[in-house]
């Protein structure tokens, strides 16, 4: 390495996830054309890594704020392209961080143009899941299981309920350090091919657990789902009191799959999958977007979820690029549905070029990987820089949102690392 090259990540190389970072490179030549690099391994022991070619200014200076890439992992101004355009080593791989007690380490590196033999400065990037003070607690219920965080401090503090379809504490983690108590609940505690029918009063209890914490204050909780949980979360919305908040992002507007039950009584049927309508590409990924039958055709409507029975709001949130679910379309049926009985209760976000797997931002996008519902490689859909931007925009919009909505007289503050 050169003792004259300075490569900084400002305000500081450790942060939280979601927290963005100025990268910069001093003591170059002048005008001198160097290769950025960014790697990073998962729980999995997956590699992920990006490159980009820049240029420095008369002063030997880059500055990712300011300056463009000339080519490689993307291109043109993108002061965090080095982390969102990481792809794996391997085809269909997904970034896996399941557990929050594990930072996303990164490591930063300039080299020589073309020579990544001759690296010239490299630094670490602690990219952190949970901040000062909040506190991880593994919970397990009678009928579920999952994770609670809870902010430093007294409280009280909105709570929030983090359906995930599999074990999964990222995005929990990080609203807690928002200011939000949040349990995550994962859909599904057992292989998908062993669960025959979904149980709305398992979810009831952690919602329940949940209202039940001390630092939560008496206004009701609010709920955050992706795909599967979507529906549940429209489910808990429509049948269980206390729901006051619900973001839906990516999912469907009926229950699909295996029947949902509420008190030992079948309350929705459910929409089957027809598999043969799976489209597969020249990558060995497949588009499944298409193979869920449509849930306003006439003997499919008794399993649309009856969300007119909602007291609570609804942000619903569609990626226009959704390969694995028609998530545009089913969020139009259920403003539709909304509208009919003449609710005002929501309001929508649709994002052009993003694709399915819409996460709190700055990690690696993901084009294809296992789905473990189906169980195919399925492409997600989106560009990497559109998703990447939608990430940044609706993360800030999903906090906005709850804070509304389940505001408590006692004032937050945010958690700092």
């Amino acid at each position: 390495m050169s003792s004259q090259v300075r490569l900084r990540l400002l305000p500081s190389a450790r942060c939280l996830f979601d927290q963005p970072v100025q990268v910069k490179v001093e003591g170059l030549r002048s005008r001198q054309v160097v290769t950025m690099r960014a790697r990073s391994t998962d729980e999995k022991g997956v590699v992920f890594g990006s490159s980009a070619t820049y240029r420095a200014d008369g002063s030997g200076e880059i500055d990712l704020l300011r300056d463009p890439s000339l080519s490689g992992s993307y291109v043109g101004v993108e002061p965090m392209g080095l982390l969102w355009s990481m792809k794996a080593d391997a085809l269909h791989k997904k970034f896996q961080k399941p557990c929050a007690l594990n930072p996303h380490v990164v490591k930063f590196s300039v080299h020589e143009e073309d020579r990544e033999d001759r690296m010239l400065a490299e630094v670490t990037n602690e990219r952190l899941l949970i901040g000062n003070g909040v506190s991880r607690l593994p919970v397990k219920g009678k009928n579920f299981q999952g994770v609670l965080f809870t902010p430093p401090g007294e409280g009280p503090f909105p709570a929030v309920l983090d359906l995930c379809t599999f074990v999964s504490e990222k995005r929990a983690s990080l609203l807690a350090n928002k200011g939000f108590v949040v349990l995550t609940v994962p859909v599904y505690t057992d292989h998908p091919d062993n669960v025959k029918q979904m149980h709305l009063d398992h979810f009831k209890e952690a919602v329940d657990f949940l209202q039940q914490q001390p630092k939560v204050c008496s206004k009701g909780v609010g709920i955050i789902s992706r795909s599967k949980g979507g529906e549940i979360a429209l489910s808990l919305a429509a049948f269980v009191p206390g729901v006051e908040a619900v973001v839906w992002i990516n999912g469907c507007s009926a229950v699909a799959g295996v029947p949902l039950y509420y008190k030992n009584q079948q309350i929705i049927p459910p929409i089957p999958f027809d598999l043969s309508k799976i489209i597969l590409t020249e990558s060995g990924a497949s588009m499944i977007n298409y193979t869920l039958e449509n849930p306003v055709a006439e003997k499919n409507k008794g399993s649309l979820v009856p969300i007119e029975q909602a007291k609570g709001r609804f942000l619903f949130v569609a990626s226009e690029d959704d390969l694995c679910l028609n998530s545009k379309v089913y969020m139009e049926q259920i403003v539709e549905r909304l509208k009919h009985h003449g609710k005002e209760n929501f309001e929508t976000m649709s994002y052009p070029g993003s694709g399915h797997m819409l996460e709190p931002p700055y990690g690696p996008y993901c084009t294809s990987s296992f789905h473990g519902v189906v169980p195919h490689v399925v492409l997600w859909g989106g560009g990497a820089r559109t998703h990447a931007a939608a990430e940044v925009h609706l993360w800030s919009k999903i906090q906005e949102f709850f804070r509304t909505h389940l505001s408590c007289d006692a004032a937050q503050t945010k958690v700092k690392i």
